[in-house]
This record gives C-alpha cells, sequence and structure tokens, in this order.
C-alpha cells in the first residue's frame, strides 16, 4: 500500500504539466487576439467546452445550454439561486391539467428575428415534436411525450403518453427551446438539425459571430421587449482546462469562470482582487466504466477484480486534493433516489481483487483506458493505472482532446468503439434522476452507453420510474436500479464534486443556477 500511495503522489504532482484539451490557448491563440474593443458593459465569461452546435434540438451539453438561454426562449427556465425550481418564461400560464396533458398560455409580443413574426404555439408544436421526427438524442429528455395540441394562436397543450414527472425539471427548463418553425423549415427544407447557424433568434441576445476553439460572441437583440438584460455584449472564451482558465481568469481574459477543485484554497487564502469565491454542490458524476463486451473484460470476475482495485479516497487526494466526495452512484445528495453508499467500499480491497482475478483465470493482463487529456482526467487515469499495477493488470492511457474522447463510443463515429475497454467516464447531470438514469438503457448502447451495459431488468425499473409520482417510492427503484449498474461490474463510480467559480465583483452580479453554470441572462452589470 506505501508503493501505491508514492507513485500516486508523484503524479498528482505533474497533473499541472498535462497538455490543454482545446480552447483558445491550446491552439496556441494569445488571448489578446480574442478581445474586442469594448462599447457598452461587456460580460468575458469561460466555457469549459467548445461548442459543437447551436441548435437547441440536437444538444445536452451544459456550455451550450448557457449560450441558448441567452438567444431562444423557453415555456419556463431554472430559477437563479441555491434551491432547484422554475419560474416562467415566454408562457404567461402553464398548469398540469391531468398526469398527461399540460396546458399553457403564451406571452404575446415575442418576437423571432429576421422578420419571422410572433412566437406562436404553433411554434412551440414544431419545436418539440421535431426532435422526435428527427430521432435527436434530446428525446430522451422528453420522456413519454407525444405530441402537441393546439387550441389557438397563444395557447397549446402538451400530450404525453404516460406520466412523465422529469417534464417539469427536466424537459420544460433544460430541454424545452422554441424556435421558429418557418426559419428553420427556410434553412434546412426538412426541419432537421441547423447546426451552428440559426435561422432566427427569440431571447435577449443573437448570436453575433463564433469562431471555433476561440470565442463565441453575444450582441443585444434589437427586436427583444422584454427585461433589459444586464450586458450589451457577452464574450464567451472556450478554455477546457481549468488551469488554463485561472491563468485567464489572473490575466484579466474572462471575468467569470469555474476553477478547479484542488485550486480552491489557493483562491481562498489569496483570493485575485475584487473577486467573489463562491462553491456550489455539483451534480455531476464519475466513474471508471469498462465495455462488457469487449473480449478482455467479458468476464464479470475481471470487471469486479478492476473495481475492488480501485481506491476511491487515493483518486480524490491526487486529482481533487480532497475537495471532492465518494461517489455512491449516478444520483447526487439530495436528489429522488440518492443512495447512502455503494456495493463497494471506497477504498476497495487489493486482495478481494486478486481473488476475483483467480476466480477467473487471468494473469499478466495488459488493458487500456481512454480519458480526455485535462489534467483532472488524466491524473485519474494515472491514479488507476497505479492501483491495478498492484493486482497485476498493466494499464495504458490513451488520453485525447474533448472533441476525440466523446465520440469514441459512439457506433455512428466509426469503429473506434469496438476497442473501448476502461473509461474515465463521466455525467453532467441535472435535478431529476431520470435525467442521469435514462442514458444506460439498451436502446443507448453504442450511444452513450459506452460501458454496453445491458440488462432487461433496468430497463423496467427506468420506465416504472419515470411515471412514479410517489417520492418514496420513486427513490426506491433508482436505488435499485444503481446496484445493477454496480452489480454489473462496469462502473467503478468515484468521485462527486463541488463547483467552485470565480467572479469580478467590480464588474458584475452574477446569477447561476444551483450547482453553478451560468444564467447569463439574470447577470446585473456594476
Amino acid at each position: 500500500m506505501n508503493a501505491i500511495e508514492g507513485n500516486v503522489s508523484r503524479r498528482a504532482l505533474l497533473k499541472t504539466g498535462v497538455a490543454l484539451g482545446g480552447g483558445i490557448l491550446a491552439a496556441g491563440m494569445p488571448l489578446s487576439q480574442a478581445i474586442w474593443a469594448a462599447e457598452g458593459k461587456v460580460l468575458k465569461a469561460r466555457s469549459t467546452a467548445n461548442m459543437t452546435t447551436f441548435d437547441p434540438g440536437f444538444t445536452n451539453l451544459n456550455p451550450e445550454a448557457d449560450v441558448m438561454g441567452c438567444i431562444y426562449s423557453k415555456l419556463a427556465h431554472y430559477k437563479p439561486g441555491s434551491e432547484w425550481g422554475w419560474e416562467l418564461e415566454a408562457a404567461e400560464k402553464i398548469e398540469q391539467v391531468d398526469p398527461t396533458h399540460i396546458r399553457f398560455h403564451l406571452k404575446k409580443g415575442i418576437k423571432f428575428t429576421g422578420g419571422y413574426g410572433e412566437l406562436t404555439a404553433k411554434d412551440v408544436k414544431f419545436s418539440f415534436e421535431r426532435v422526435f421526427k428527427h430521432n435527436s438524442p434530446v428525446k430522451l429528455n422528453w420522456g413519454s411525450f407525444d405530441h402537441v395540441e393546439i387550441e389557438d394562436d397563444y395557447t397549446g397543450v402538451i400530450v404525453l403518453k404516460t406520466p412523465f414527472v422529469a417534464i417539469w425539471m427536466i424537459s420544460l427548463p433544460f430541454t424545452g427551446y422554441i424556435v421558429s418553425e418557418e426559419a428553420v423549415m427556410k434553412a434546412t427544407k426538412d426541419g432537421g438539425n441547423f447546426g451552428m447557424k440559426p435561422p432566427a433568434f427569440s431571447g435577449p441576445y443573437v448570436l453575433a459571430d463564433w469562431k471555433s476553439n476561440q470565442y463565441t460572441l453575444l450582441t443585444r437583440n434589437p427586436d427583444w421587449t422584454g427585461p433589459k438584460p444586464g450586458f450589451d455584449e457577452i464574450r464567451i472564451l472556450p478554455i477546457i482546462d481549468d488551469k488554463a482558465a485561472e491563468r485567464a481568469y489572473q490575466a484579466g481574459d474572462i471575468d467569470f469562470s469555474q476553477i478547479a477543485a484542488d485550486s480552491l484554497a489557493t483562491f481562498k487564502n489569496s483570493p485575485p482582487s475584487d473577486s467573489k469565491i463562491e462553491v456550489c454542490p455539483s451534480l455531476d458524476s464519475r466513474w471508471i466504466g469498462m465495455n462488457m463486451d469487449h473480449p478482455k473484460l467479458k468476464d464479470v470476475n475481471v470487471r469486479k477484480a478492476i473495481q475492488w482495485a480501485i481506491n476511491v479516497p487515493q483518486i480524490l487526494d491526487a486529482a481533487f486534493a480532497g475537495n471532492a466526495a465518494v461517489s455512491t452512484g449516478l444520483i447526487a445528495p439530495g436528489v429522488v433516489g440518492y443512495r447512502d453508499k455503494a456495493l463497494v467500499p471506497p477504498e476497495g480491497d487489493v486482495e478481494t481483487a486478486k481473488k476475483f482475478l483467480e476466480k477467473a483465470g487471468v494473469s499478466d493482463l495488459n488493458l487500456t483506458i481512454d480519458c480526455v487529456n485535462d489534467s483532472v482526467n488524466t491524473t485519474i487515469a494515472q491514479t488507476v493505472q497505479a492501483q491495478l499495477s498492484q493486482i497485476g493488470i498493466s494499464l495504458e492511457i490513451n488520453s485525447q482532446d474533448s472533441a476525440t474522447f466523446w465520440t469514441i463510443g459512439m457506433e455512428s463515429e466509426g469503429e473506434r468503439w469496438k476497442e473501448v475497454q476502461l473509461i474515465s467516464n463521466s455525467l453532467a447531470a441535472l435535478p431529476d434522476p431520470a435525467f442521469s438514469m435514462s442514458w444506460y438503457v439498451r436502446a443507448q448502447i453504442g450511444i452513450w452507453n459506452w460501458e454496453r451495459f445491458s440488462s432487461e431488468r433496468y430497463d423496467q425499473l427506468a420506465a416504472e420510474a419515470a411515471a412514479m409520482d410517489d417520492p418514496t417510492g420513486r427513490a426506491k427503484v433508482y436505488q435499485d436500479m444503481q446496484d445493477l449498474m454496480e452489480e454489473s461490474g462496469c462502473y467503478r463510480f468515484t468521485s462527486r464534486e463541488i463547483t467552485p467559480i470565480v467572479y469580478r465583483t467590480t464588474k458584475m452580479q452574477a446569477a447561476t443556477r444551483p450547482d453553478g453554470y451560468p444564467l447569463y441572462v439574470d447577470f446585473k452589470a456594476v
């Protein structure tokens, strides 16, 4: 055990030297070239990912949602603050008529840019139904959605096949962006994905410019008639690595950013001038995944050996300086279905791990682990590499940029999924368990279910839980589902993190979701 602790500690010292996974710094572009001459009040913020689409019907990335919340309208949106909740946006009124019908009445006078007229119930129907017509992955967030019935220009009814509790905390406030039917049909001919070229906007801002790996520029929407937003421009710079973002903040190139958990103590002890540091509880989860279809990992005893060989507290110390909690599953504390503890103890047990390998009749095993090449993921992979060496498993680390990594398990992206073995995986979660758990049904194998976890019972429970409105019964079902995931040997849950953010108090009053993600339309200039 002393040997592994020494190895882990040495790797922890190396993590700040990891190459960046993307963004303008990784491209070798000086930040000064991405800064425009300021005219009016400007918000300069950091994104944790490069934008891949501005079509709200085909995205699930939080950083893209940060932008889309500025340029499109939804019936309802998340409220800023420390408690999860939603409030009306484009809807003047919305009510649950019965378990499968939700009636909404729109505010009048919300305009689309480009002369595409007023936002109506027809646009709501088109926006929600196109997700299913074009088989978008976003459809999982809509559960049992069937269609929208139009009653008049401003009134409609959302019709569900079966009750879907998560519609209130996932579908409407996170996924329910409304686009112009006329504009999208003109741009795409079939109403499909318009990618990086939105044909019309309806929010307080419009997309003025975007350059991949460099910046996203938002400016005020001249057709906006709602409450005036706090800034004239929002400039979002994609800086994937937390350490690079911290340097950019210190240099004054950005005024709002997430920082690394292992930098929190330093920032608190010596905070940048005119800055405020806040620590938000994250809903996100990390784990080491194992592809159960790979020939080397088909035996559940091999997967269980890996589970028991991984010491989670050592990972937390190495990658997060202890500023993260042990994860017990995909569902965070405070969310329905949270488990108090995992089936495998956090510290694991090397001797138990060796017994599972003996049961499998395996020795001198060589495996690979795929990860994003940022400092956190690389440190996690290096730590697991050291831990597995204690039971005779040699682990090769395949680190790659985020754009490459986030397609490795997708069958639509080629043949790489066949070679996936171990994965340093993560999930950016939302406040209803249906969101976290829906990605691991059998229908998601080869899409987001990269472990290729397959359980008929899990699928049955997922369908049952989505329709349950009893929190106690629902919690039990989601706990059982997490047990099934862990019993498969495909998952070794590792960290539940915090989201530290820093922002310049001389520039803004920041507004975020409870998990620290920015709600830019609610920011106020100072």
